[in-house]
């Protein structure tokens, strides 16, 4: 039995070294200024990686550009959500079935499917090159995880609070903005985690509906590091992918209690 058991150790350190080499590189390669695809340590340690990619206004305008549709989309997705769970949740619905696997699906819809009518639809109503345009269709493609996300939180929460609620006169709306959403707080927050770094990362959706250089976001711009002709600035390219790397980290960081909250949470009426 313990030789079993240090076999299984062994296969997950195996497994572990798979991934942390690819990380490790990549750090290693970002303060080396002659980087390459070899994974080597870096004859002279320096930060001009870094300073290459902070001092470049384009880089920095495809941060500030990548955090307003990533915040945008994630804080569109939680509202909507949060609307749409509640009678999926609270009322008895003929339909509630049909629409709930409908959702399911939409979750399993892969962007690609659809990209080609939704240009159509985006030249139409001249949201081509528009942020707007992003934002509104990532907030669309993210809204069926959300509610689905939304409905099994809010499913934890004892409907004996909000009948109390009404009692004191208050009504669905009241209910769901100042009893639900406050109890189910670290559910909304996994799900603005989640829609956030979805839209953070996603690189084909803006690549394909903004043509400007101007109005291209982080995970768009980081592409500038391949050259046309097969040269790639390992060097800036791994600098510039851990800072991007950055806001998912801190936001993950930040919220860890709450997101353990969010999957453990059980609702209660107690006492």
């Amino acid at each position: 039995m313990r030789n079993k058991t240090w076999i299984y150790y062994l296969i997950l350190a195996l497994i572990a070294i798979l991934f942390l080499m690819p990380m490790l590189w990549l750090v290693l390669s970002s303060f080396n200024v002659h980087a390459r695809q070899a994974l080597k340590w870096p004859d002279q340690w320096t930060f001009n990686n870094y300073l290459t990619v902070i001092q470049n206004g384009r880089n920095l305008r495809g941060f500030g550009i990548g955090l307003y549709i990533s915040v945008a989309q994630a804080s569109l997705v939680c509202i909507l959500s949060l609307m749409a769970a509640y009678p999926l949740s609270r009322y008895d619905l003929s339909y509630k079935k049909p629409l709930l696997y409908a959702i399911l699906f939409m979750t399993s819809l892969p962007m690609i499917a659809v990209i080609v009518p939704v240009y159509k639809i985006f030249v139409r109503f001249h949201l081509l090159d528009s942020i707007p345009g992003v934002i509104l269709y990532l907030t669309a493609s993210g809204i069926p995880y959300g509610v689905w996300m939304m409905k099994n939180f809010m499913d934890g929460i004892p409907k004996s609070l909000e009948e109390a609620a009404f009692v004191d006169g208050a009504d669905s709306v009241q209910s769901m903005l100042h009893v639900v959403a406050p109890l189910m707080f670290s559910g909304i927050c996994v799900v603005f985690i989640y829609s956030f770094s979805g839209a953070w990362g996603n690189f084909f959706i803006p690549y394909i509906l903004l043509n400007s250089e101007a109005k291209q976001p982080a995970s768009v711009i980081l592409f500038q590091y391949f050259g046309k002709h097969g040269a790639i600035e390992y060097g800036a390219l791994s600098a510039y992918s851990l800072l991007y790397s950055l806001p998912a980290i801190f936001l993950y960081i930040l919220s860890q209690k709450v997101m353990s909250k969010g999957f453990t949470m059980n609702g209660g009426d107690k006492g």
